[in-house]
Formats: C-alpha cells, sequence, structure tokens
C-alpha cells in the first residue's frame, strides 16, 4: 500500500513545478490586460480630446497587436504547462514513460512564456517611447 501511496505523492510533487509556472503565467496575463485596458483608455481620450493624432494613434495600435501576441503566446504557455501536468498524472496511471511528451509540454509551455515576455518587453519600450516623445514636446 505504500508503494502507489509514495508513487502518487511523488508525482503530485513533480506536478507543483508546472503549476507554478501556470501561476506566474497566470499573472502574466493579468499584467497584459491590464497593459491593453490602459491602451484603450488613451485611444479613448485622445478621440474625446479630439485629437487623434495619427501617429500615436499608429503606436498606440502596434503596441495593442504586439499584447495581442503576447496573450496569445502566453496563453499557449499555460495551456502546455497543463498539458504538463495532465501527462504527469497520466503517465503515472499507465505506469508507462511520456518523457518525451513532458518535454514537449513543459519545454514549449517555458518558450511560449518567453516568447510572451519578449512581446510583452517590446510594447513596455513602445510605451515608454511614446511617454518620452509627449515630455519631449511639453519641455
Amino acid at each position: 500500500m505504500t508503494a502507489p501511496l509514495n508513487a502518487a505523492a511523488h508525482v503530485i510533487q513533480l506536478a507543483l513545478t508546472p503549476i507554478f509556472l501556470l501561476t506566474a503565467v497566470g499573472s502574466l496575463l493579468n499584467v497584459f490586460a491590464t497593459r491593453l485596458g490602459r491602451i484603450s483608455d488613451r485611444i479613448q481620450a485622445l478621440k474625446r480630446d479630439g485629437r487623434s493624432d495619427s501617429f500615436e494613434m499608429r503606436r498606440l495600435r502596434l503596441r495593442s497587436k504586439i499584447l495581442d501576441i503576447a496573450v496569445t503566446l502566453t496563453a499557449a504557455a499555460g495551456a502546455m504547462t497543463c498539458c504538463a501536468a495532465i501527462t504527469l498524472f497520466l503517465g503515472t496511471l499507465r505506469d508507462s514513460g511520456h518523457a518525451t511528451i513532458l518535454f514537449v509540454f513543459f519545454g514549449g509551455g517555458l518558450v511560449f512564456a518567453v516568447a510572451g515576455l519578449a512581446c510583452f518587453v517590446s510594447e513596455i519600450t513602445i510605451a515608454g517611447r511614446a511617454l518620452r516623445d509627449e515630455s519631449d514636446d511639453t519641455a
């Protein structure tokens, strides 16, 4: 009785690593959604004030597209991370090695998370440039 219990406990311990990544992915998606909301607020403010500068609107559109990509990649990272955790459980239930599948899902989750972060960095860079350009115009 203790051998199956030890095996189950080991699988749960292994599954915690992907779950921690999934928590981080959820936090990233929250940050991305907040950023997208700020872009939307900025677009609405420009339209309301009648200052729909085409350069700034193009920059905001680019930022929103980059955030769309970041959200998609990060959501894919979350899905692959969930698949990695499921593979751990199924591999134990079937008592067979699913190491390749696990590697693909968990590794893919990490790759998508890094790509989502890269998109986020580029969006933040564009936003920073816009702030500097705006402050240069007022100075």
